[in-house]
This record gives structure tokens, C-alpha cells and sequence, in this order.
């Protein structure tokens, strides 16, 4: 059997964690630079605020119906699914995390076990030991335990846990369940079916398999089979990363190339920082600008620069190096950018790896300084030691104007009670 785990409305349920006052209150969090709606609560949704909404368009709504409104809190959101997913692990090691609030579970040799009262039991630890609220389906297949999930999330008599262990259950678990909403089926693919009187995920599996393979492929049919009771998808244990890319929009649009190549070394540094925490060398490195595409009363321009490294490294320094003389070559003058961005490819493992006859740089004590640079900005703050090149500037910074604090990472930012304003 499978599970899925699906944290409710985390963005907005990581907000009210540490702030009680939020309980029950219309919340929103914004995308990049204060843009867009990207997650919203329960009482949100029942406001009709849309996903993806400006959000200039809802300062009506945020405004009568007193919504909670916050910036993207990244650094807090991605500790506390660090959190969720660690208590999970201690109950089920089997995991693949499939995202910052979703992971899939394999309860292999648990038959002898009851299902229900272990998933309950990882739903009330999991909950108390963070206040994130979560949803568990559990199911033969990978698919199937999202189809659960979803019932456990939209139904509350199931406590948070939904199991479809049964023939029966599983076939009106589907007649339930719309087609578009089946994981695997975007889009395109749902305006086809519905096109073709497939309306839910139980219409889509009374096909045949051979009708499934010609309309959507080998991948719909593994989908067809999957609901259908039969596993494909296997639990995948992550491995590193075969690619790395760090990139903003710009809280303004800048016009000139030193901050925007001050954010490029940031984007640089960073991705060094990934590459060294996964003990692997990147071959390759990717520059690109762009100017914004929707002022469109303005000229636009896009480019990008890919470079071989001489040797493979994931030392920052390097990578800055390597990025400012990409940006140079492909920045214009005369445009207002928006965003820029590093990608790292060709990425191999740290050990063995192939050097230059020709290479001069003093790789052991870059290496070096690069482990004491990492274990300073450990133990005291994310970029405390930084290279010069990523210099302090403020102008390429995303707009984040209702961030929250980073309660759980930054030492300043934990919340203090004062016991002598408790009333007992």
C-alpha cells in the first residue's frame, strides 16, 4: 500500500502556527515580489479569491473582509516541511518527498498492522509536533493515495485519514472524483476526455487501455492502470540534483549592469551552496536576462549565455567569476530588466573527478575556504560571510513588504513571551 500526506493549505497554515490571532481568519500568501495569489486558507476560498488573482485587483475584498495578507516566507515555509517530514519519517521510513508539502509513503511489511490507526496516529503526532494540519490517503497505487487525500482533505468525518482498500471503495472513490482533478491528467489532456464524455476518473478507467495508449500515450495509460488498482509508479528515492537553477525578479526594473550583476553573483553564490551540500561538481554554467514581458509599451529583450568550466567545481568564487563574464558578454544597454538567473548543468559527484592539464587555481585551498564559509553562515545567519562580489545592495531584492519573520532559523526573529503579562 501506498500513502500520500498533503500538508492543508500550508503556506497560510505555516502563517498561523505563530500567530494564534490567525485562526479561522481569510489568509493569502503572494507570489515573487508581491504579485499573485499563490496559496490561500479555507475561508479565502469561500471569498471566491482566485488562484493566481493580482494583487492589486483584491485590495476590495483584502480590505472588507480584513484578509490576512503575507509576502512569501520561503526560508520559514521550507524549515517547517523539514519538520513535517522528519516526524513523518520516524513512523514510516519508506518516503519520497515530492514537494514542500507533499510525500508519498510505501507501508511495505506492514500488513499485519492496522492501517487507519497508524495513519491517525501520524496525522495527531504530526499536527501537534508543528500545527500543520494534514491529509493521508492511503491506496495500492501512488495515484490512487491522491485520490484519497483528497477526500481525507474535503471530508472532515474521515479525520484526516481516507484508505481505499476495497474493490467497492475504490470504484466509488472514482465516480466521484472529477477527471481533471485525477494526478497525471492536466489541461489538455482533461478538455480531450471531456471531449469524449469522460467527465470523472471512474469514465476514464471503463476505457479501454488501448484507447487510453492511443490518446494520451504509454504515460496515460500507466495513469489508466494505476486507478484501475495495478501499480506503475514507483516510490523514487531522490538522488542529487542533475541541475540547479537560482533566479528573481527584481523588486524594480534595473537598467544598468551592476546590480544585476550583483544579483547574479548572489544566484551564483548560492548555487555553489547547493552543490557543495549534495557533494557534487558542476560542469557547466548558464546565464540569462530578460526585460519584462508584460510591459509591453516597452522594448523587449531576452538572452542567455551557456559556459563550459575548465575543471568541474562547485566553489562560488569560481562560479561568480564565470557568471559576471557571462552577464557582460550578453548585457545591452538601453533596457529595463526584470529578471536574471543562474543554471548550473552537467552536474557529476564531488569525488573522482577529472581535472585540467592546464589548470592553475590552488583548488585545495578554495575548497577550504569554501567549508568555512558554510560553516560559519551555519552557525550564525545565512550569508553572514559572503563574497565580495555579492557586494549589500538593496535594488535587484524582491518586494516583500508583508514577510513575516523567519521564526524558526533567525535567532532574532523567535517569539518572546513575557511571563509577567500572562494572567494566571
Amino acid at each position: 500500500m501506498y500513502g500520500l500526506i498533503d500538508c492543508n493549505n500550508f503556506y497560510a497554515s505555516c502563517e498561523r502556527v505563530f500567530n494564534p490571532l490567525l485562526a479561522r481568519k481569510p489568509i493569502v500568501v503572494l507570489s515573487n515580489n508581491d504579485g499573485c495569489v499563490i496559496a490561500r486558507s479555507n475561508e479565502a476560498k469561500a471569498l471566491g479569491i482566485p488562484m493566481g488573482e493580482p494583487a492589486f485587483k483584491l485590495k476590495e475584498v483584502i480590505e472588507s473582509h480584513n484578509v490576512a495578507v503575507f509576502s512569501s516566507n520561503y526560508t520559514l515555509y521550507g524549515d517547517m516541511s523539514q519538520r513535517v517530514m522528519t516526524i513523518i519519517s520516524s513512523f514510516v521510513p519508506d518516503m519520497e518527498i515530492y514537494s514542500i508539502d507533499e510525500v508519498f509513503l510505501k507501508f511495505e511489511g506492514y500488513e499485519n498492522i492496522d492501517l487507519r490507526e497508524l495513519g491517525l496516529k501520524i496525522v495527531r503526532t504530526t499536527t501537534k509536533g508543528t500545527g500543520i494540519p494534514l491529509s493521508l490517503g492511503i491506496a495500492p497505487t501512488k495515484t490512487l493515495a491522491k485520490v484519497a487525500s483528497k477526500f481525507a482533505k474535503k471530508y472532515p468525518d474521515y479525520k484526516g485519514v481516507c484508505i481505499i482498500d476495497s474493490e467497492i471503495k475504490r470504484e466509488k472513490a472514482l465516480q466521484l472524483f472529477a477527471i481533471e482533478d485525477v494526478w497525471g491528467i492536466g489541461r489538455r489532456y482533461a478538455k480531450k476526455l471531456h471531449y469524449h464524455s469522460v467527465n470523472t476518473a471512474w469514465d476514464f478507467t471503463q476505457k479501454s487501455k488501448s484507447w487510453v495508449r492511443s490518446l494520451m500515450g504509454v504515460v496515460g495509460e500507466r495513469t489508466w492502470m494505476e486507478l484501475n488498482g495495478t501499480p506503475c509508479f514507483r516510490l523514487e528515492v531522490q538522488g542529487a540534483k542533475k541541475s540547479i537553477c537560482t533566479s528573481r525578479s527584481f523588486g524594480e526594473q534595473l537598467t544598468e549592469i551592476n546590480p544585476i550583476s550583483e544579483a547574479v553573483a548572489n544566484f551564483a553564490a548560492s548555487c555553489g551552496e547547493k552543490l557543495r551540500k549534495q557533494h557534487s561538481l558542476a560542469h557547466s554554467l548558464m546565464v540569462f536576462i530578460h526585460t519584462n514581458p508584460y510591459a509591453t509599451n516597452k522594448s523587449q529583450y531576452y538572452n542567455q549565455i551557456l559556459m563550459q568550466l575548465p575543471v568541474p567545481t562547485n566553489d562560488s568564487t569560481e562560479l561568480i567569476k564565470y557568471a559576471g563574464q557571462g552577464l557582460k558578454k550578453i548585457f545591452l544597454p538601453g533596457f529595463s530588466y526584470k529578471k536574471a538567473g543562474v543554471i548550473i548543468t552537467e552536474i557529476v559527484p564531488e569525488r573522482p573527478v577529472q581535472t585540467n592539464l592546464f589548470d592553475e587555481r590552488n583548488r585545495e585551498k578554495y575548497n577550504t575556504a569554501m567549508k568555512v564559509m558554510d560553516s560559519l553562515n551555519a552557525s550564525y545567519g545565512n550569508r553572514k560571510v559572503r563574497i565580495a562580489t555579492q557586494g549589500f545592495g538593496r535594488k535587484w531584492k524582491l518586494k516583500n513588504e508583508k514577510l513575516s519573520p523567519c521564526y524558526t532559523t533567525r535567532l532574532s526573529d523567535i517569539l518572546v513571551v513575557n511571563a509577567n503579562e500572562i494572567p494566571f
